[in-house]
């Protein structure tokens, strides 16, 4: 398979682009890239250069055992579920299954176009699925919509998943871009009609990413008054795709067997066997052995190994850089003094070498994004000058700021305050390496970092269950994320995404509250115009440049490893198992 180069997906961006204008007539406009991960979205990714790590002793996680003449697929993933509710997460290795048991309403392909999947046809104004002006759509749904457990399922089920995402009983991850809806309404089993406050441009990367089960989960939120503790959350029994969840087995494996009441086409393969694994070094092993049939999150360093092993690299789009992200904090959680001032965050983008750190740790595969938005260029102000490596302007600045070396140990401090930065992020090889490099670059201009690392499963956590980004004890976080891929919309950085005790759902983790920001970031939802959405969005990255509220590390498109044994994969970058029904196992 080979990777889309960087002239064809600009063309291609452009292109969707184009056609959804085309399609929406000033309605909702999606170009490619997103996301998830997700994201926060988790991460698609690509890092992981040390390999020369031998993998970790321990008991052989158990194989999925073949009867008779059953297709029977394995996946090594490195990060294990949180939940599998997606009221309670935005793990990108969670999210991913829902293409198997728990589909989006419409999907993506390779090339980012939706395909239509428990919708008869994507609205648009020309059939008259979107409004006049723009706040009203209609989504009809196919009339042979059945859940695993063969009870039908009707607009009432898209009804309850909006209800259980904005009730305040429910402690979601974020109640975005529900919140935005002024009504919803269900005139027909087979109809849904959503009227937003105003128009909402990025509908079409947003809504119906999940559907919940309104006759399973009704009476659980009926009886305990929340959906928190839901059984279903961590084995979703039904759903609805092409395969149903079967079995979870914590820090071993999740089983999804073919779903005989999806109503798309038969999957091929029988069952999807997902085994987790510690670390990268027992991923490339067991795909090296035979012992898996599809990797992700390969290291650029893995690939000749793999390669020669007969696994195929297959690279995909996806919106997704990894960066760093500045905790501001605020009156409940304060941040770092330091932080507070732009000169110190300019001071620490020129302090670091990042174009040498991929050099190094990603073997000059991939190069530093100035932006969030890198992979969606029409979206990126032309006029936005990369911060260069120059310890001595870093220096300059950091004096001008105040923060001065008084008392000759080596950090520099200000008003009795050391300028020393917890840096927090997973354990990913590569991300480890990176704080390594970062924290001796840093303190070659007098700033003291701290590393941390946590297990995906922690660092992941949101505010209700405090996730280290949100708890005040970090200053910086890393992590790999995008847009709305593939739209340009991003929710983190509104003011009313901040989350607190008493409304707990929210994405601002960073609590970051610049009001020129949020009132483009609001702006830009309503412009179903693509050339006036390109303008603001030219304005709201060069603010997040010039603030350093993001700093970009490198870019980190999809990367998968295809066993010899699977056929037919096809991969998109906001849906990635998205053809997962047409997949095939080789005996």
């Amino acid at each position: 398979m080979r990777k889309i180069t960087w002239p064809a997906l600009l063309a291609l961006l452009l292109a969707f682009g184009l056609v959804l204008a085309a399609c929406t007539s000033g309605g909702a406009t999606t170009e490619s890239p997103a996301a998830t991960d997700e994201p926060a979205v988790d991460e698609p990714a690509v890092d992981e250069p040390a390999v020369d790590e031998p993998a970790t002793d321990e008991p052989a996680a158990e194989q999925p055992v073949a009867e008779g003449d059953r297709k029977i697929a394995t996946f090594i993933w490195t990060q294990e579920f949180d939940t599998l509710s997606p009221l309670y997460t935005a793990m990108w290795f969670t999210t991913t299954t829902y293409q198997l048991w728990n589909v989006w309403a419409w999907h993506f392909d390779e090339n980012s176009n939706p395909i239509p999947v428990l919708v008869t046809e994507i609205p648009s104004e020309e059939n008259g699925g979107i409004s006049e002006d723009g706040r009203t759509l209609t989504f009809n749904l196919r009339d042979d919509l059945i859940w695993s457990d063969g009870t039908p399922l009707t607009s009432a089920d898209f009804v309850f998943t909006y209800e259980m995402t904005v009730d305040p009983a429910n402690t979601v991850g974020t109640t975005y871009p529900y919140d935005q809806i002024e009504t919803i309404e269900a005139p027909d089993p087979q109809t849904v009609v959503v009227t937003f406050t105003e128009p909402f441009a990025p509908w079409l990367a947003w809504m119906w990413r999940y559907i919940l089960p309104e006759h399973v989960l009704r009476p659980v939120f009926d009886e305990a008054g929340s959906l928190d503790d839901a059984e279903w959350n961590f084995a979703p029994t039904v759903g609805i795709g092409p395969y149903r969840f079967e079995e979870w087995e914590s820090g071993s494996f999740a089983r999804f067997v073919r779903n005989e009441n999806w109503h798309g086409e038969r999957p091929i393969i029988d069952e999807i066997f997902f085994r987790f694994v510690p670390d990268d070094a027992s991923q490339v092993a067991a795909l090296q052995n035979g012992e898996g049939d599809l990797g992700t999150f390969i290291a650029y360093s893995d690939v000749p190994a793999l390669e020669n092993a007969g696994i195929d690299i297959v690279t995909q789009p996806s919106g997704y850089n990894e960066g760093w992200y500045f905790i501001l904090g605020d009156e409940q959680i304060p941040g770092h003094p330091a932080l507070q001032d732009v000169r110190v965050r300019q001071a620490i983008a020129m302090a670091l070498d990042r174009e040498g750190l991929n050099q190094d740790l990603l073997l000059g595969l991939t190069k530093v994004p100035k932006t969030l938005w890198d992979s969606l260029p029409a979206y990126v102000s032309p006029d936005i000058e990369p911060f260069a490596y120059d310890p001595d302007a870093a220096n300059a600045l950091l004096d001008e700021a105040g923060w001065v070396d008084t008392n000759g140990d080596g950090v520099r401090d200000k008003d009795g305050v050391e300028l020393v930065l917890v840096h927090g992020t997973t354990t990913r090889e590569v991300r480890q390496d990176s704080q390594a490099v970062a924290q001796q670059q840093l303190a070659e201009v007098g700033i003291q970092l701290d590393i941390q690392s946590f297990d995906s499963s922690i660092f992941f956590e949101d505010y209700a269950n405090s996730g280290p980004p949100y708890t005040g004890e970090l200053d910086i976080a890393q992590w790999s994320d995008a847009p709305a891929f593939p739209d340009p919309d991003h929710y983190y950085w509104l003011c009313d995404q901040i989350p607190t005790d008493e409304a707990p759902a929210g994405g601002n983790f960073s609590r970051i509250c610049d009001e020129e920001l949020d009132a483009l970031f609001r702006q830009q939802l309503s412009q179903t115009n693509v050339a006036d959405r390109q303008q603001t969005f030219h304005q709201i990255t060069q603010i997040m440049h010039d603030q350093v509220y993001w700093l970009g590390m490198w870019e980190d498109p999809d990367v998968w490893a295809v066993g010899p044994r699977l056929l037919n994969a096809r991969f998109s970058g906001v849906t990635p198992l998205f053809s997962i029904a047409e997949w095939d196992i080789s005996e």
